[in-house]
């Protein structure tokens, strides 16, 4: 048995595919899902989904939403998403030091705020990066 994944952002459909697994960034941590899981509504942080299919793992970074698990369907929406199929390890870990010295410069709450959101962007590319490149 296979679970349909469709990921929503408001501008495209991300991905609409089968799968035998999936892992969500919740809010709470990572949540797995496989086939026959219960139904549940979770919120969505920043970070990597990843989607087993065919026993390859594919990396998708999610950048906030909620999932909803039913009958072996799960339906995601997000603010935002991005497919990684090449990404640069040594490239992410630059950004991710660059977006972190920002926050430390940050001087307003309005400037670390945003810092803060790209700086759990930039972890979240790294993590793919590491997926992709294991």
């Amino acid at each position: 048995m296979t679970l349909k994944i469709r990921v929503i952002a408001p501008d495209q459909i991300v991905w609409d595919a089968e799968a035998e697994e999936i892992i969500l960034p919740s809010s709470t941590g990572q949540l797995g899902i496989l086939t026959g899981h219960i139904p549940l509504l979770t919120a969505l942080d920043i970070g990597v989904m990843r989607v087993r299919s065919s026993k390859e793992w594919k990396p998708i970074i999610l950048l906030g939403g909620f999932a909803e698990v039913k009958n072996n369907e799960i339906t995601i929406l997000v603010n935002g998403a991005e497919e990684i199929s090449g990404i640069n390890l040594e490239h992410a870990k630059s950004d991710l030091e660059n977006a972190t010295n920002n926050v430390e410069e940050a001087n307003s709450n309005k400037e670390k705020i945003e810092a803060t959101q790209i700086m759990r962007k930039a972890k979240a590319r790294l993590q793919a990066a590491i997926v992709i490149n294991n």
